[in-house]
């Protein structure tokens, strides 16, 4: 009987989306014990009139009285509609769908993908999702969709392009190979925080340039090792779905026609290959016009009322910024459509837009987990449990004590911590900032070294907190090619592909900071890690 039970257990799995569902209704609850006891936290912020500290209290929201409930029936729909994933994803779908109809992807595979070393690709599939944290979160939606098709083309386990990308992003967060939005949205706290000490405090945006830089390449040569030796081998090779009812056909055919329509179709795709280079070539060329200020009619993707040219391309207003998305979509929809007519694999519009069925058929159950998973979040982030959670954790740094590397490993233990409640880097470092930036200067620990710690500690936990709002794009992507649906792939198996990721990757995040503090390499031009 116990061993019937068993197998009974093993066969029931929940859906993903019915795991955040029952998350949500845990958190309502949680929200209302949790306001009873009156769970709350003290942290400072800095004025930016008077330069000054000024404390902030924060208590828990009781989301099961009629204020809370009220809450959750009337912002459902806007939750959901204003879900950054959501359109973004939607936009890379678009192009995606169009360049794989027309087979452009097929025959870029083909003619040089499939001729790269599986090390390779993989290489530049972490680097390219590690360095797009210049540019926000468009690496989620951009190169998780990409790389799930490239793996399946050069006949590789999709899942590993997905787990590829997804931990390239999440475990790199933060380190590229040039300055970005990161630094714009941060500096600003790490220098108000560091004029507490040293009223004189200047904050440059290159401050971490060499640093991100070497780490960017490092974490993408780990990250390739683990996929390659550790995780592909677990996952296995893909299977295609069998169809049911295959027939053959025996088919009398001339081997001079088929040589000829091999030889014709060979002249078609490097036609269309060529359209598409040469289009792609001149929208990348206009696009970089379109962030070079004082030129004829150009700069129209700069927010000019910023006063640096970083701040102008990376700031929260920014054209660039906002609109990359789409223009990466718009690049994908121009070379396809050109690879098409090049290829004559479409004729007309219609072409076009039926070609998109195949990509887009999926998207329901993605669109369902975002809609659920976006009323989680949005619960979650209302009842302030994360935000108190970051508090406290902030606050273990002002009050530890340590000195030294102790308190550069516990802050990004602290940081980890938090980032799991709280996944958005601004958003806890305008709580830790005013704490950790002076307890780093008074231990002889540069604030540029401070900020840095963040990145660390942010990026370590991101890929294992479904809190992460593209973390439904990463679990909905691995079900889209998940092709036994009576077994979906739930949070726990996701995270588990990940956690060989998260253990090694961990461990190299604090010893290569460790070896940089006790080495004192730069972490920018003239910046070091002490004082």
């Amino acid at each position: 009987m116990r061993n019937k039970r068993k197998l009974k257990l093993k066969k029931f799995y929940f859906h993903p989306i019915t795991v955040f569902l029952i998350l949500t209704f845990i958190v309502i609850i949680l929200s209302a014990i949790l306001s009873v006891f009156q769970m709350q936290a003290t942290y400072s912020t800095i004025s930016t009139t008077t330069n000054e500290l000024e404390s902030t209290l924060v208590t828990v929201e009781n989301m099961l009285n009629f204020d809370g409930m009220k809450y959750i029936f009337s912002n459902a729909m806007t939750n959901f509609l204003s879900f950054a994933p959501l359109g973004m994803l939607l936009l890379t779908l678009f192009g995606l769908s169009i360049t794989k109809s027309t087979g452009f992807l097929d025959t870029l595979c083909k003619k040089s993908l499939i001729k790269i070393d599986k090390r390779i690709l993989t290489f530049i599939i972490i680097f390219l999702a590690t360095i797009s944290s210049l540019i926000n979160d468009v690496g989620y939606v951009i190169l998780i969709p990409i790389s799930a098709l490239l793996f399946m083309l050069n006949n590789r386990n999709p899942y590993l392009g997905i787990i590829s990308a997804f931990a390239g992003v999440s475990f790199g967060y933060g380190v590229s190979i040039f300055v970005g939005s990161m630094e714009v949205n941060l500096i600003p706290d790490t220098t108000a925080a560091a004029r507490l000490i040293d009223s004189n405090a200047h904050i440059s945006l290159t401050s971490n340039l060499f640093i991100i830089i070497a780490f960017s390449l490092i974490l993408s040569i780990v990250g390739t090792i683990i996929i390659e030796k550790i995780i592909a081998p677990r996952i296995g090779k893909y299977k295609e779905k069998e169809e049911l009812s295959k027939t053959e056909e025996l088919v009398i055919t001339d081997p001079k026609e088929l040589e000829q329509q091999k030889i014709e179709k060979e002249r078609r795709e490097k036609r269309g290959l060529k359209a598409a280079i040469i289009t792609a070539i001149i929208v990348i060329i206009l696009f970089i016009y379109m962030i070079i200020p004082d030129l004829p009619y150009s700069g129209m993707l700069l927010d000019m009322e910023e006063d640096t040219y970083l701040g102008q391309l990376f700031g929260t207003n920014s054209y660039f910024q906002d609109g990359f998305t789409y223009m990466m979509a718009l690049l994908l929809t121009l070379v396809g459509i050109s690879y098409g007519i090049g290829a004559k694999t479409i004729k007309n519009d219609k072409d076009i837009i039926n070609g998109c069925k195949d990509t887009f058929a999926p998207m329901g159950e993605i669109l369902m987990l975002i809609f659920v998973v976006s009323q989680f979040t949005s619960v979650f982030k209302q009842t302030n449990i994360g935000t108190v959670i970051t508090v406290w954790c902030a606050n273990a740094i002002g009050n530890i004590g340590f000195t030294g590397l102790p308190l550069i490993i516990f802050a990004i233990i602290m940081i980890g911590i938090a980032n799991i409640f709280v996944p958005t880097a601004s958003a806890k470092w305008a709580i830790f900032a005013p704490v950790m930036v002076p307890a780093f200067m008074q231990s002889n620990i540069s604030a540029p070294f401070a900020q840095f710690i963040l990145r660390a500690g942010t990026s370590i936990t991101a890929g294992i907190t479904p809190l992460l709002a593209c973390f439904a794009i990463y679990i909905g992507y691995l079900n889209i090619y998940n092709q036994d649906k009576t077994k979906p792939i739930t949070i726990h198996k996701s995270i588990g592909y990940l956690l060989p990721y998260f253990a090694i990757i961990s461990v190299t995040w604090i010893l290569l900071i460790i070896g940089w503090y006790l080495i004192g390499l730069p972490l920018g031009p003239g910046v070091y890690a002490t004082i």
